[in-house]
């Protein structure tokens, strides 16, 4: 694994699942300061910039002196808000079906509750069957999602999102 992909599985865990177990101080729609971010992982700036960009799901957003996750925070201490994560988004209207992957062995459960966002603050949708983005890596299975009743956001690295998708929006 090279040191730029490194840097980037570092820094995507630290502001998407890691910051208030280090103590990192963020707001609640997920922006921290570079400077602390850097002090913290021991990189400097250029590795910083290099790893944003070239991380391959855009997951990390850069403004000014504030650096981001994009999506896809933890739960479980994080000091992200859904509420806020959701203002700092676009509300979207997709008019065509969206898509998630999952596993065969999740299904009889999400077709019981629907898809749940579990330890993390969304569901995450793709906007074509053939997008990665949305998808599990693991994905055997792609789900049809109805978007008509769900409120849904997109993240400023294109992913949509969702607080949960009931069964019956699955085709």
């Amino acid at each position: 694994m090279s040191d730029v992909v490194r840097t980037s599985k570092r820094l995507s865990w630290l502001l998407r699942h890691g910051a208030g177990e280090k103590g990192l101080l963020m707001t609640p729609d997920g922006w921290s300061s570079i400077e602390d971010v850097l002090a913290l992982l021991g990189i400097d700036r250029s590795a910083l910039d290099l790893a944003v960009a070239r991380n391959d799901k855009n997951r990390l957003q850069v403004d000014g002196a504030l650096i981001r996750a994009c999506q896809g925070h933890s739960l479980a201490g994080m000091p992200v808000t859904v509420e806020a994560l959701e203002s700092s988004w676009q509300r979207v209207h997709p008019a065509g079906p969206l898509w998630h992957g999952t596993t065969p062995a999740a299904l009889p459960a999400i077709r019981r509750t629907g898809l749940l966002a579990g330890r993390r603050t969304h569901v995450h949708l793709a906007p074509s069957a053939d997008s990665h983005v949305g998808k599990r890596f693991t994905a055997a299975v792609l789900l049809k999602i109805d978007p008509t009743d769900l409120v849904i956001f997109e993240a400023p690295n294109g992913v949509l999102l969702t607080r949960h998708v009931p069964p019956a929006a699955i085709t």
